[in-house]
């Protein structure tokens, strides 16, 4: 099956739960051809029951220039990567304080962020 396939039935069971998959990916514009690459994906993404929005850099410029992932609101794991994009590794969070400052930017990304269809026949 891989590790895409596996990535979407654990998508399909999450939601089937009840638990809710939702991302903002913030694109610079063109897109490069990772990012055209995210968007043929995320199709089967939201087809398995992932959310996911596009926000452009240029609209994005009060959201932190970093990758981050939010879980259930209590953890938060930033993202570091190398300054061509490599992944390096994550580092958890649970201050409070930090995850709701992170919650609230994942709340302003979400509301003017574009659904990916819209985005993706734009």
């Amino acid at each position: 099956m891989g590790w895409f396939g596996n990535w979407l039935s654990m998508i399909r069971a999450a939601t089937a739960e009840g638990r809710r998959f939702t991302r903002v990916r913030v694109v610079s514009l063109p897109l490069s051809d990772y990012s055209r690459f995210g968007i043929f994906c995320s199709g089967y993404t939201g087809e398995a029951g992932e959310e996911i929005r596009y926000l452009t850099r240029e609209q994005a410029t009060d959201l932190p220039n970093y990758d981050y992932w939010l879980f259930d609101s209590r953890k938060l794991v930033r993202v570091h990567l190398t300054d061509d994009g490599h992944f390096l590794g994550g580092e958890v969070i649970t201050d409070p304080a930090t995850v709701v400052e992170h919650s609230y930017w994942r709340d302003a990304a979400w509301h003017h962020a574009v659904r990916r269809d819209d985005f993706a026949h734009s």
